[in-house]
């Protein structure tokens, strides 16, 4: 099972305790992914479809808690590609069809069941929780997040740009920051940054997905880190072996060309080490030395050394 599906499985099963919530989350649930059929002159029908029967429990949930009524499930399999069960929710009821889309503001004040509200109604999503709900609503009905161990992604996707917006501004309103693209006939809400998606599970209490992604989080961390340690001292490592072939070319030209007994006693000393500890730092040389000198002495000597061999390639 993926770690969106993991997810709306655990959201899926929280508590429906106050009638406001339930009606923020079913409303959101019905713009991102109910459909309503007319047919005749004044009869409704309210339905949804999903591949996951978490989502399909929970809409069946929902309508039983806020009305009480009979809701129809039909579960048909599908035969193309992983031949997953396609759930298939349907409200026949005219009344209460024509109940909730008043309820989720949908209809009334203006709009018509041939011009619905797409926006998201200021009184639906008053309090605090109910943002909340309404959030979680959204993802069930068209939300995913990608396995935080490829990506950061968590995404809302929806048909109609006036709900894109309003959606992005009461995700925003928690203090996150999400972005609005085009991608084809949809907009989609998303966030990208881990800390933001983390935030995000949290408001809509995918508490046990918010576990899962800060432990991977903190696994990719320390491995960046590793690599990152790794990279520099395999770096350092490369210009000390770099640098050591160098000086030990010099040391050997002046000792072809002139003699090491014709160098000063500090640089002949650290140019003797040098040929007998090709793979030791400046570090480790200084304190080779009697007295000790420390790494810039070290190296001021090598540089020395190297002005003598450029003299001796010219000359």
């Amino acid at each position: 099972m993926s770690f969106s599906s993991t997810t709306k499985n655990e959201i899926s099963r929280i508590p429906i305790e106050e009638n406001c919530c339930a009606i923020a989350e079913l409303s959101a649930l019905i713009r991102m992914n109910g459909t309503i059929q007319i047919s005749g002159m004044d009869n409704v029908i309210l339905k949804f479809t999903t591949e996951n029967a978490a989502i399909a429990r929970r809409i069946f949930s929902l309508f039983k808690f806020i009305y009480n009524t009979t809701v129809e499930v039909m579960v048909r399999r599908n035969k193309q590609l992983k031949k997953n069960n396609n759930y298939l929710i349907v409200i026949n009821d005219s009344h209460i069809c024509k109940k909730t889309l008043e309820d989720v503001a949908l209809i009334g004040a203006g709009y018509s069941l041939f011009n619905p509200n797409y926006r998201i109604p200021e009184s639906i999503v008053e309090n605090r929780c109910c943002k909340r709900s309404y959030i979680r609503g959204a993802f069930l009905g068209g939300g995913s997040v990608t396995n935080p161990e490829k990506t950061y992604h968590l995404e809302f996707v929806t048909s109609k740009e006036e709900h894109s917006k309003d959606l992005s501004g009461l995700i925003n309103s928690f203090g996150l920051n999400s972005k609005i693209v085009l991608r084809k006939d949809y907009y989609v809400v998303y966030l990208k940054e881990g800390e933001q998606i983390v935030d995000l599970l949290n408001i809509i209490g995918a508490h046990q997905a918010l576990l899962k992604l800060e432990d991977i989080r903190v696994l990719k961390n320390v491995r960046n880190n590793i690599n990152r340690i790794v990279n520099c001292e395999t770096a350092n490592l490369s210009k000390t072996i770099d640098a050591s072939m160098r000086q030990v070319e010099n040391i050997r030209l002046i000792d072809r060309l002139m003699g090491l007994e014709q160098l000063s006693d500090g640089l002949r000393e650290v140019a003797r080490l040098r040929l007998e500890f090709n793979e030791a730092s400046l570090k480790e040389i200084g304190q080779m030395l009697n007295p000790p000198v420390g790494k810039s002495g070290v190296n001021h000597r090598f540089r020395k050394i190297e002005e003598i061999a450029e003299q001796l390639k010219g000359d």
